[in-house]
C-alpha cells in the first residue's frame, strides 16, 4: 500500500480495503523505524490520528472529501501550522506556535489530508544540503539502500561505516527524506533556489517547482519573497498534479498569486512527443558535470528525439551571471526579512537588559547560526546608500537579462528545456562539508536558481541509478504557468524510464551500521 500511488491509495480507503487510521499508523510506524534519518522535527501523533477518526467517518458515510482525504503528508518547517511549532530549524524560532496555517497547509487540511509532522530543514531554508539547522543533518535513506551498502562495502579505502552517510540535498532535504522513506505520500517544501528540485534528484523523487505566482505564499515564512514558491514533493508525476491541482489558485491574503481562476491540472496518459520542441541549454554543460549525469542528459534527449520531437541547442547567455546576480539579492532580501527576529514580538529574546541596541544584538547572535548571519551582514553591505546602485540596482537588471533568455527560447518554439538538476550525485557528508555553506549553494545551486529569477515552473524527475546505485535526476522547465504542459512531459518521461523505487521492507537484527543503539531499517531496491 505504502509504495502505490496517491489514486491508488485513495481507492483502496473507498473501497475499504484499508482505512485511514490504518494508514496513519503505518506510517507513524515507519516514522519511529527511521528516526535515525533525522527527517523530521515535530511529529505530529495526535493531531494525525484525530484527523484519520474524522477521515474514516467521512468514508463510512460516503462523503470523502478527494483524492488526498485519509492521505498522510508531511510539512517543511518553514510553514506556519496552527498549534504547531514552527522553527524553521532555528532557536530563534523554537517555542513558537503560530496561530494560523499557511493557505497551502489549510487547503491540504480541507483536502482530508493527514499531517504526520514538521520536517527538518537547514536554518529559515539557508543552504543545499539540509545540514546546518539546529536539529542536525537529515540523512539520505538512499544511504542505507542494500545496492549502495554492497557498493561500499567492496571500497575498502573509503569512509567508515559510520559516517559515510549520504546527504539528501537541501533545503528541503527533510520533507524528501520523509516522502523517500515512505512515512508520507506527499510533503510540502520551499524553492528559493532548487531546494525543492535539488533534494528530490538525490532522494530519487518528483520535486516540482511551480510558476511565481500560482500557488500562495501566505504562511511560508519568507526566505526570499521575490523568489520563494512552495515546492512538492512526491513519488509520481501524478501525485504531484493532484497536489498542485488543490494548492494552485488566487489568495485574497498573498497579493502576488494569479488573479484567473486555475484550470484543472488533470495529466493526460499520453501525449504526443513528436510536436515538442525540446530546447538543451548549452551553458548547463559545465566542466564539473559528472561524466554519469552528462551522459544520462544525453541519453534523454536521444529518448525524445527517437519518438520524433526535435531536440535542438538552445542558448541562455547571461546563465553565467546568474549566481552572482542571486547571491547578491538573496542575500538583500534575506537582511530585510530577518530584520523581523528582534526579540521583541515573538521567538528568541535574551536576558540582557542593558539596552535595546545590546539585546537586538545578543538575541540575534544567540538565535542565528553564523550562515544566517554571514547572509545577514552581505547583505545589509548590498543595502548601504553607497552600495545600493553598484550591487542592487545592478543584480536586479542581470535579473532582468536572464528572465529574457528564458522568454527568447520559449518565443523561439522551444516547448520545454531539458537540464540536469544537480552536478552529481548525492555526496557523503564528510564530503559536504569540506565547503563552506556559500560555496556548496552556488555549486548544487548552479543548474535550479536562475529559474526561480525568472518565477518558472520546473520539475525534476528521477532517470536512473547511478554506478553506486544512488539516484540521478533531470529538470524540466517550463513557460511561465504552462505548469501542466510541463507536467505532462514529465509524466511522459516518468513512464519511458521507470525509475526503481526504494522501499523500506523490515528492521535488521543485526545491523553492520551502528547510530546510537538505533536498530536500522533494511532497505531494498524494487523495479516498478
Amino acid at each position: 500500500m505504502l509504495g502505490r500511488t496517491l489514486r491508488e491509495v485513495s481507492t483502496a480507503l473507498k473501497q475499504g480495503q484499508i482505512t485511514p487510521t490504518e494508514l496513519c499508523r503505518k506510517c507513524l510506524s515507519l516514522i519511529q523505524k527511521t528516526k535515525f534519518l533525522n527527517a523530521y522535527i515535530t511529529v505530529s501523533e495526535e493531531v494525525a490520528l484525530k484527523q484519520a477518526e474524522e477521515s474514516e467517518k467521512r468514508y463510512k458515510k460516503g462523503q470523502s472529501l478527494g483524492d488526498l482525504d485519509g492521505i498522510p503528508i508531511a510539512v517543511k518547517d518553514n510553514f506556519s501550522t496552527s498549534g504547531i511549532e514552527t522553527t524553521c530549524a532555528s532557536n530563534m524560532l523554537k517555542g513558537y506556535i503560530p496561530p494560523y496555517n499557511a493557505t497551502v497547509v489549510q487547503k491540504l487540511l480541507d483536502q482530508g489530508a493527514l499531517l504526520m509532522g514538521k520536517t527538518n530543514l537547514d536554518e529559515f531554508a539557508m543552504g543545499s544540503g539540509s545540514t546546518d539547522g539546529v536539529f542536525g543533518p537529515v540523512k539520505n535513506p538512499w544511504s542505507y539502500s542494500k545496492q549502495y551498502r554492497e557498493k561500499q562495502q567492496q571500497n575498502p579505502h573509503g569512509e567508515s561505516e559510520d559516517s559515510n552517510w549520504l546527504i539528501t540535498g537541501g533545503s528541503s532535504g527533510g520533507s524528501a527524506a520523509a516522502v523517500s522513506a515512505f512515512t508520507c505520500f506527499a510533503a510540502l517544501g520551499s524553492d528559493t533556489g532548487g531546494s525543492t528540485r535539488n533534494p528530490a534528484a538525490h532522494c530519487g523523487l518528483v520535486g516540482f517547482k511551480p510558476s511565481y505566482g500560482l500557488v500562495s505564499r501566505h504562511g511560508l515564512i519568507p526566505l526570499v519573497n521575490s523568489m520563494d514558491v512552495p515546492g512538492i514533493l512526491t513519488r509520481y508525476v501524478d501525485d504531484t498534479a493532484i497536489v498542485l491541482g488543490i494548492l494552485a489558485g488566487h489568495d485574497p491574503k498573498d497579493s502576488t498569486t494569479v488573479q484567473d481562476p486555475v484550470k484543472s491540472f488533470v495529466l493526460p496518459n499520453l501525449i504526443d512527443v513528436s510536436k515538442l520542441c525540446i530546447g538543451i541549454p548549452k551553458e548547463y554543460l559545465v566542466p564539473e558535470l559528472s561524466s554519469e549525469v552528462r551522459s544520462l542528459w544525453s541519453k534523454a534527449a536521444d529518448l525524445f528525439e527517437s519518438e520524433g520531437a526535435k531536440v535542438i541547442e538552445v542558448s541562455l547567455p547571461h546563465t553565467c551571471y546568474s549566481i552572482v546576480c542571486y547571491h547578491i539579492l538573496c542575500t538583500s532580501e534575506v537582511a530585510s526579512n530577518m530584520a523581523r527576529f528582534d526579540g521583541l514580538e515573538y521567538g528568541h529574546r535574551c536576558d540582557i537588559n542593558v539596552s535595546t541596541e545590546a539585546m537586538y544584538a545578543a538575541t540575534r547572535r544567540e538565535g542565528f547560526n553564523d550562515v544566517v548571519r554571514g547572509r545577514i551582514l552581505s547583505g545589509n553591505f548590498f543595502l548601504l546608500k553607497e552600495n545600493y546602485e553598484n550591487y542592487f540596482i545592478k543584480a536586479q537588471k542581470v535579473r532582468r537579462l536572464i528572465a529574457n533568455d528564458f522568454v527568447n527560447v520559449f518565443n523561439s518554439g522551444v516547448d520545454v528545456l531539458l537540464t540536469p538538476t544537480t552536478l552529481r550525485e548525492a555526496v557523503s557528508y564528510l564530503e559536504f562539508i569540506k565547503e563552506d555553506n556559500r560555496t556548496r549553494s552556488a555549486q548544487d545551486d548552479i543548474f535550479t536558481q536562475a529559474v526561480n529569477m525568472a518565477g518558472l515552473p520546473a520539475v525534476n524527475v528521477p532517470m536512473a541509478l547511478s554506478s553506486q546505485g544512488l539516484p540521478i535526476g533531470l529538470q524540466f522547465i517550463g513557460r511561465a504557468f504552462c505548469d501542466q504542459q510541463l507536467l505532462s512531459v514529465a509524466k511522459w518521461f516518468e513512464k519511458q524510464v521507470q525509475f526503481p523505487v526504494i522501499q523500506l521492507q523490515q528492521l535488521m537484527d543485526d545491523c553492520s551500521l551502528s547510530l546510537e543503539n538505533e536498530k536500522l531499517a533494511s532497505v531494498s531496491l524494487k523495479q516498478q
